[in-house]
């Protein structure tokens, strides 16, 4: 018996308890379509996560106190000082900008709306540090920045709660922890990144904050943003912030008390974390496939034992036990291979499905589909087939001739 016989004899038999197969591939449907679909919003996660952080730029890099990798006793915070020498050219020549920041959370009002957000104390140079720009309105400058002046900029998911839209309120006056701040434009939506939602912020002058809404000690800063002149100077630029740091504060090699992260860290991390939390959805998605193999095996041990006269009367003219093989094999298979094929439409319109949603709730979260992941399912499910089909077939092809014809 060669293989398009076995194939079309399968279809046949197949054919004749339809719905009977058609619960029995059920199983692989649902199977197929969650891996699918889960492997489909596991890289449409990560493709989202790291293309916002992509977003920030791939030369900055980010600068904290503490070693978050030894332990380490923190001897200096960073400070002011430190950011201004990070900028000096002759000290970190691969350094194009220097953005010190102080943060905390505050509380913002306009009328009577009220929200919590992130108060971000920062420099002129922030702007173009973190790539920003603006709906309307304009940047903090120097001159904001030498008169404390009591002005913020802030970010479109506040002007959002605050104001109910995000145009037309330069110039009006919100309070933050009750004290009033002229609204000096609002910044251009950019979502979410490692730090949390960058569109949840309000921005005022460094000097303002520090003098009136953050208190630090010491010129302290929470954290320094660097920007290299290019990404291809990112690891040279690091080694010279890094030996800035460490002759200002007095510290030896391998005792920092300061750690340095760059895009690629942050891009990488949240690849790792995402790889696995996909991993995880896909392997409890396939925990569907493993019970619709079993389904595939009890209704082929229930057809074994249906067909018994009809295996009897095919070895008794002369089929051998290969070919009993090959038919019952080839009908498992076919099972498992239709129901991955309708499984794969079943989860593209599931993923599809995902992506519309979030779509209409504002979230910028696009399932995908990949060719590797139809690929593996398609194949995952014929194996299947093939595994559990196994022992119901080898139990066909072993029945003695004699004894299945006077099965009754």
């Amino acid at each position: 018996m060669n293989l398009w016989q076995a194939t079309l004899e399968a279809l046949e038999s197949l054919s004749a308890n339809k719905l009977r197969t058609g619960l029995t591939m059920l199983g692989i449907v649902i199977g197929v379509g969650a891996v699918i679909a889960m492997l489909a919003v596991g890289r449409g996660a990560q493709d989202t996560i790291t293309g916002s952080i992509s977003g920030l730029g791939s030369n900055l890099l980010f600068v904290f106190g503490g070693n978050m990798t030894e332990e380490v006793r923190i001897e200096q915070p960073l400070t002011k000082a430190d950011a201004e020498a990070l900028a000096d050219p002759f000290q970190a020549p691969s350094v194009e900008a220097v953005a010190p920041t102080i943060q905390s959370s505050r509380m913002i009002t306009y009328g009577g709306e009220q929200t919590t957000t992130q108060i971000t104390g920062i420099t002129p140079e922030y702007f173009q540090v973190r790539n920003y720009g603006l709906l309307e309105g304009e940047f903090i400058n120097e001159g904001h920045q030498l008169g404390r002046a009591s002005v913020v900029v802030l970010g479109p998911e506040v002007a959002d709660k605050l104001f109910g839209r995000r145009d037309g309120i330069t110039g009006e006056t919100v309070r933050i922890q009750g004290q009033p701040f002229r609204v000096l434009g609002v910044l251009e939506p950019k979502g979410g990144s490692s730090f949390g939602s960058q569109d949840n912020i309000a921005l005022v002058p460094f000097s303002t904050a520090q003098a009136r809404l953050i208190q630090r000690s010491r010129d302290r800063v929470d954290m320094i943003l660097v920007q290299a002149a290019s990404a291809e100077i990112v690891p040279q630029a690091a080694e010279e912030i890094s030996q800035v740091l460490r002759a200002r504060h007095r510290t030896e090699l391998g005792a920092d008390d300061f750690t340095i992260f760059t895009q690629q860290d942050f891009v990488a991390t949240a690849q790792t974390i995402t790889n696995v939390l996909t991993i995880f959805l896909g392997g409890v998605a396939a925990i569907s496939l493993l019970v619709g193999g079993i389904g595939i095996m009890n209704i082929m041990l229930v057809s074994v034992t249906e067909r018994t006269r009809e295996i009897g009367l095919r070895k008794a003219i002369g089929a051998r036990k290969r070919d009993i093989l090959i038919q019952f094999l080839t009908e498992s298979s076919l099972l498992s291979l239709f129901g991955g094929l309708i499984g794969i439409g079943l989860g593209w319109l599931i993923a599809f499905i995902v992506g519309r949603i979030a779509e209409r709730s504002g979230t910028p979260f696009y399932p995908a589909v990949g060719l590797d992941a139809i690929l593996l399912a398609t194949i995952f499910s014929t194996a299947v087939g093939l595994f559990f089909g196994l022992y119901p077939a080898n139990r066909a092809a072993n029945l003695e001739p004699v004894e299945a014809l006077r099965y009754e």
